[in-house]
């Protein structure tokens, strides 16, 4: 049944709510792109923009006639969502259109968007001192300093699509669950764009992945791809630490619990004196479960439609709309969606049941992207399948073109954007063969040591 947002929720009420919005299911019609970007200085790229000018710069996208939602992420990053749409071509040209006139009034200012997955230089200081910043560093301090390397100094291109049919298929919503996360280290693979030079991912590719990776122990998990995709979700989200528990006092901080599940707060009702249940001064609500999906960060997250979020952004004009295509073209046209999902599931049934990211595969598509000799074969054939089904999709000359040199100058070769900044002198070098750097199979805790 349907509970008032304002009144206390009980764990079966959780349970329908969380069964009932995460997968709305249906044909496929709808696309989107989120499109996360650094801001940097046009003539001093490598001196840190001020809080002032960064707020200056946000306000005059914000005052600009957009199609596209304008928000701010913690550390500066300017991010542009696409309204949904019904064809790639229409969620491209909107893009671009409201790019042009972002990029134009910063333009104005000095500064300049940038697509990188993470920027190794940026300060790690928030810009956005909203209660939920505030909370959220707190509760990542407790664990180390990615949680402010992911807020302040990472970029994305995250790529919704529909969830699918409720009905079996290449379209139905348990196949494209499993195809998203199964996908999802061939596109941080190919797309890697975050290169690490020291520190504890040096050397990777995806640093950005690493990252988010080493966020606390559930938060940016995925659930079991073995169980039914509603259900695991559901535990998943309940199972997870409340990062936060808001309070409508003007100026008040958040509480930030300790060890506190939301289903612990379900079941607590906000009653205990201490421990697990510290902070929790009420019962949650339905508000509080809707906000409670806000912080949590797995690769692909259910919205009723599908957000991958494993892509980090991408360099140049024109490179996000890589992404956003090859994504449409793999899940949207049935031929490429099957191609897709027997290459995806060949490559990862090899790696065993860890939940990504934090499983062999996917560390080490972050960690050496297309020159795994494995990886680059998937991604050949994906795209190749992506290629075939971007004009039965419709998708324009440009589109078609844009894809196609990005995979002549990265994944025909065994490269990816990350390159580019570790290998300046050869922009076009083959990525030479090398051993297959891991065992398959590994045992629990392998992935650790890797």
């Amino acid at each position: 049944m349907p509970q008032d947002s304002l009144t206390r929720l009980t764990e079966t009420g959780a349970e329908e709510l969380l069964h009932g919005i995460c997968f709305k299911t249906g044909p496929p019609r709808l696309l989107g792109a989120e499109l996360e970007w650094l801001v940097f200085d046009a003539e001093r790229p490598g001196r840190p923009v001020s809080h002032e000018r960064l707020a200056a710069a946000h306000d005059a996208a914000r005052a600009l006639p957009l199609g596209s939602g304008v928000t701010v992420e913690p550390g500066g990053q300017l991010e542009l969502s696409s309204a949904p749409a019904s064809s790639l071509t229409g969620c491209v040209d909107g893009l671009q259109a409201d790019l042009t006139a972002v990029r134009g009034a910063l333009r104005d200012q000095g500064l300049v968007l940038r697509g990188l997955g993470q920027d190794p230089r940026r300060p790690l200081r928030r810009m956005l001192t909203s209660p939920r910043y505030e909370a959220m560093e707190t509760y990542f301090d407790r664990t180390g300093p990615a949680g402010r390397a992911m807020m302040c100094a990472s970029a994305s291109v995250q790529v919704c699509v529909d969830a699918g049919h409720e009905e079996p298929g290449p379209l139905g919503h348990g196949r494209r669950w499993r195809l998203a996360h199964l996908l999802g280290a061939v596109l941080v693979a190919a797309f890697a764009n975050s290169p690490a030079h020291e520190g504890p991912y040096a050397g990777w590719r995806c640093a950005r992945q690493g990252v988010w990776s080493d966020l606390d122990t559930r938060r940016s998990l995925a659930p079991p791809l073995e169980a039914e995709p509603r259900g695991a979700w559901t535990q998943q989200a309940l199972d997870t630490e409340v990062m936060c528990v808001r309070t409508d006092e003007e100026g008040a901080p958040w509480a930030v619990p300790r060890g506190l599940t939301f289903r612990d707060w379900l079941r607590s009702g906000g009653q205990g004196g201490g421990g697990r249940t510290a902070g929790a001064h009420r019962p949650p609500t339905a508000a509080d479960l809707d906000y409670h999906l806000t912080t949590l960060f797995p690769p692909v997250r259910p919205r009723g439609h599908l957000e991958l979020r494993m892509i980090d952004a991408q360099p140049g004009e024109d490179g996000w709309l890589v992404p956003v295509a090859v994504v449409h073209a793999l899940f949207d046209d049935p031929e490429a969606a099957e191609t897709a999902y027997r290459v995806a599931k060949g490559l990862a049934d090899s790696y065993g049941t860890h939940p990504a990211p934090r499983n062999p595969l996917w560390r080490s598509a972050a960690r050496d992207a297309l020159s795994d000799p494995e990886l680059r074969s998937a991604a050949r054939a994906c795209f190749r399948a992506a290629a075939s089904a971007l004009p039965r999709l419709g998708a324009g000359g440009h589109v078609i073109d844009t894809v196609g040199e990005f995979t002549e100058r990265y994944v025909s070769r065994g490269r990816c954007p990350a390159d580019d900044l570790t290998e300046p002198r050869q922009p076009h070098a083959q990525a030479p063969a090398r051993p297959h750097p891991r065992t398959r199979q590994q045992p629990a805790g392998e992935e650790a040591r890797s």
